[in-house]
């Protein structure tokens, strides 16, 4: 006889529908199964671990090699004979301290901007809804398919002569900070958590006679924390991270405001490749540790969408 119409083929009409899997329930409770899951799972680990910890462990042990050793191909897996000195040799050669004054004063000022403005425009895009306001939302999401490389010259141009007010950034501050406001991933997280906030509220805030701005600052905001923080860590790693940006606007024109990236770059010119090395895993410690530290905010960040009452 045939199932009825809401029946399902694991049960009754209000049974449970089962998740599928690539491995069966029967299949796991035989012996054979278990021992192939448990093995093709182990060598999965495994194998994604050294992908994503081997260059790492080559990073920071070949700063603790000697020039010769550091350059040796195949390179050694354990340091035949450590130097830890070389760490402190190169934060004094290559200047790391004032690289990372630098690049922490670029982050925190390009945070500055893109968290004041991009959220004007998410909020402007999500609540004011102005005129057109979906096709510049589509304009803006379309350049996300745009590869940040083929943006450099007509950037560079823009920043050498800012339009309207012809002014030369090059060599300044501004030349770093200003482009990372136009950040069109972090305006659609921004959007669609906006859009999740349940309208009671902002009309509830109209009510009480509380301008948008004033919404923005006392109801929007505080209950926005969460991707607001998804923001700012994603804003600090991107200046902390990008090289070829502050090597055309910054390198060559003021050597004493160079990012550590440029003034690693710069440094390896004349100085040996352990130091170089070095160098390179300290730059890389404060992003690991940011990400260690606020890994359950970028996840929970990423996945708020609504409000529990």
């Amino acid at each position: 006889m045939s199932a009825g119409r809401g029946s399902r083929p694991g049960g009754g009409r209000g049974a449970p529908a089962r998740s599928r899997t690539l491995i069966s329930d029967a299949q796991l409770n035989r012996a054979r199964g278990r021992l192939v899951y448990r093995v093709v799972l182990t060598l999965v680990i495994v194998v994604f671990t050294l992908v994503f910890i081997g260059p790492l462990y080559f990073l920071f042990t070949d700063g603790l090699k000697s020039t010769q050793e550091a350059v040796q191909v195949p390179p050694t897996l354990v340091p035949h004979h450590v130097h830890p000195g070389t760490y402190l040799d190169a934060w004094r050669r290559v200047g790391v301290g004032r690289l990372l004054v630098n690049t922490l004063y670029y982050a925190f000022g390009a945070l500055l901007f893109q968290l004041v403005f991009d959220v004007a425009a998410a909020y402007a895009l999500s609540r004011l809804r102005p005129v057109l306001g979906n096709v510049i939302f589509a304009m803006m999401l379309a350049t996300l398919m745009i590869p940040s490389t083929v943006l450099v010259v007509p950037q560079y141009i823009t920043v050498s002569s800012l339009p309207v007010l012809h002014l030369n950034l090059i060599g300044t501050p501004e030349a770093i900070w200003l482009p990372s406001v136009a950040n069109a991933f972090s305006i659609f997280l921004l959007k669609r958590f906006f859009d999740s906030i349940p309208g009671e509220l902002l009309a509830a805030a109209a009510i009480d006679g509380a301008s948008p701005l004033r919404t923005l600052r006392s109801v929007v905001l505080p209950v926005s924390r969460p991707i607001i923080g998804v923001v700012a860590i994603f804003g600090l790693v991107a200046v902390w991270k990008d090289f070829l940006w502050p090597l055309l606007v910054e390198y060559g024109y003021n050597p004493s405001r160079e990012t550590l990236n440029v003034g690693i770059y710069e440094a390896a010119a004349t100085t040996p490749q352990n130091l170089v090395i070095a160098a390179s895993a300290m730059a890389a410690v404060p992003t690991l540790v940011f990400f260690l530290i606020f890994q359950r905010n970028i996840l929970s960040g990423l996945t708020a969408g609504s409000l529990k009452g």
